[in-house]
């Protein structure tokens, strides 16, 4: 690496803040962990959102089916009120004095009102107590036609108390031959005895246009039905099932329950699942239900939940890769630094330590040995002779001679807390935390040998290999006041080690006095 290059390094990690070295050890999975939290946020919220749509098309829709129902309640209630007003007033116009010597003509007048001749209502009859017809709101003579047969002749004559009575389907005895029912009363004479039936009968047409009046979706049904549970009409109609039973089936039993009510079912005619509302006509043996297909009522629901669900998943997706593609570049971003990191603090051709990391473990590892008083050992080592080597061999075959000499140094430096650097040029350094002199010194030795025993030709030295010489300092049994002062102690050392002959392991104190007074011999001359 050049200088340059290796000054930018160390000035952009010299001035990185605390925050911003925070930011970058960061862990990358954080991103994708935030935006699956943010996703799920967003689809519970979504989630949330679409169950209260459900619940307002539900609302919506009972709703409506209440409002249908309560319109076609009081319609039928007012008609059937009308027809029973007829049929009470032929009762009453039966009582009157005289009538009975009326001319026909007026007496019909008299008898029988214009409802008797609305739409859908077929006409009203009185019997006498054998079931024959004595008069007909269609003309007179009356018709020749005996009803002793029929369930509201039947009923009449038999309960003295039933009141209004509303039949079961039929088909009249006359040309008409369409579907009715017939609201019956009862004639009692003066002594209490039965005196015979007034009649209307009602075309189930009248139903069947009410009916088809109403929206109810594809899937939607409305029924009347007798509190027996005889079938009315039906909507979709078919004319099977006009008259038949639905006692027994779970839907009606739930009608006879109660005067009013709603619930979800299944159909027994057609196996439709619906809403049901349902209520009992007042004063009448009648039951109305209207009832809307689940799927009619959720349709509108599924379309715009399909809508908001694929946007909401969309987003969530896109979201999702996002912090996925920001977490990639984070990592890269990390990868990038922590080799910027490890290129500013490691030594370019050894890969060994530089001195600067070098110097910043010492004072570190000095701080710790003086609280914890622990030793601490350090070593500098010196390849004898390099500039001999780098002449006759060549630079190139120097730098291979080093990157071998770093090699055996980090061999033989195996434990975690121990750091081999680099110091300069041919110079290397090792700190040994936890290491008495004794341990220091064995360490020295295994580097010395090791690199002694790498062979390479040196014939410029006076081993005629390349060799190393080694100092050593400790702090055991030694008090220096500060970590320079340690590797000045060991620096002295190294060069003690260099005076005796080179290819040596000195520690500081041995020689060293020896070596101080040839210098002040040299000095002195």
């Amino acid at each position: 690496m050049r200088p340059s290059r290796r000054a930018h390094i160390h000035m952009r990690l010299a001035q990185r803040t605390p925050k911003q070295e925070t930011m970058v050890t960061r862990r990358p999975n954080i991103v994708i962990a935030i935006s699956i939290v943010l996703a799920s946020a967003m689809l519970a919220i979504a989630v949330w959102v679409l169950a209260q749509m459900r619940d307002d098309a539900l609302r919506r829709a009972q709703d409506s089916v209440y409002n249908v129902s309560l319109l076609i309640e009081r319609d039928v209630s007012r008609n059937l009120e009308i027809y029973d007003l007829s049929l009470r007033a032929v009762i009453d116009g039966l009582k009157q004095p005289g009538v009975l010597g009326l001319s026909p003509a007026l007496r019909q007048m008299v008898l029988f009102d214009g409802s008797a001749s609305a739409k859908d209502l077929g006409s009203i009859l009185v019997t006498d107590e054998l079931g024959n017809v004595v008069f007909d709101s269609l003309g007179s003579p009356p018709r020749h036609l005996n009803l002793a047969d029929r369930d509201y002749f039947k009923v009449q004559r038999d309960s003295p108390n039933v009141g209004l009575y509303v039949s079961h389907p039929f088909v009249p005895k006359s040309k008409s031959g369409e579907r009715s029912i017939a609201l019956s009363r009862r004639i009692t004479r003066a002594d209490g005895s039965f005196g015979g039936v007034v009649l209307g009968t009602m075309r189930l047409t009248y139903f069947q246009r009410l009916f088809d009046g109403m929206n109810l979706g594809a899937g939607g049904s409305m029924a009347l039905m007798l509190s027996d549970g005889t079938m009315l009409m039906r909507r979709p109609y078919d004319p099977k099932i006009i008259g038949i039973n639905l006692t027994g089936t779970a839907n009606y039993s739930r009608f006879a329950e109660q005067p009013s009510g709603d619930f979800f079912g299944t159909a027994a005619i057609d196996s439709v699942e619906r809403w049901y509302a349902f209520r009992h006509i007042d004063m009448y043996p009648l039951i109305l239900d209207v009832a809307l297909s689940t799927r009619d009522i959720y349709v509108g629901w599924r379309h715009r939940a399909w809508i908001i669900g694929s946007l909401i998943a969309a987003l969530d997706a896109t979201l999702i890769a996002f912090a996925v593609l920001l977490t990639q570049q984070l990592r890269r971003r990390l990868a990038a630094e922590e080799e910027l990191r490890q290129l500013a603090r490691t030594d370019g051709l050894t890969g060994l330590n530089n001195r600067r990391s070098f110097e910043e473990r010492a004072d570190e590892e000095w701080r710790r040995a003086q609280r914890n008083g622990w030793a601490l050992s350090m070593l500098l080592i010196d390849v004898d002779s390099f500039k001999g080597f780098n002449d006759l061999y060549g630079h190139s075959a120097g730098d291979d001679a080093l990157i071998a000499v770093a090699r055996s140094i980090a061999q033989s430096v195996r434990r975690p807390g121990d750091t081999a650097a680099r110091y300069g040029g041919e110079e290397f350094a090792v700190l040994l935390p936890d290491t008495d002199l004794f341990g220091a010194l064995r360490i020295a030795e295994k580097i010395r040998a090791a690199v002694q025993a790498l062979g390479l030709r040196h014939v410029a030295s006076t081993h005629h290999t390349l060799t190393v010489c080694l100092g050593v300092a400790c702090t055991e049994g030694q008090a220096f006041a500060t970590s320079r002062a340690l590797v000045n102690a060991a620096d002295e050392a190294l060069y003690a080690a260099k005076d005796a002959g080179r290819n040596r392991v000195v520690r500081y104190g041995e020689r060293i006095e020896a070596r101080r007074e040839r210098r002040a011999t040299v000095s002195g001359k």
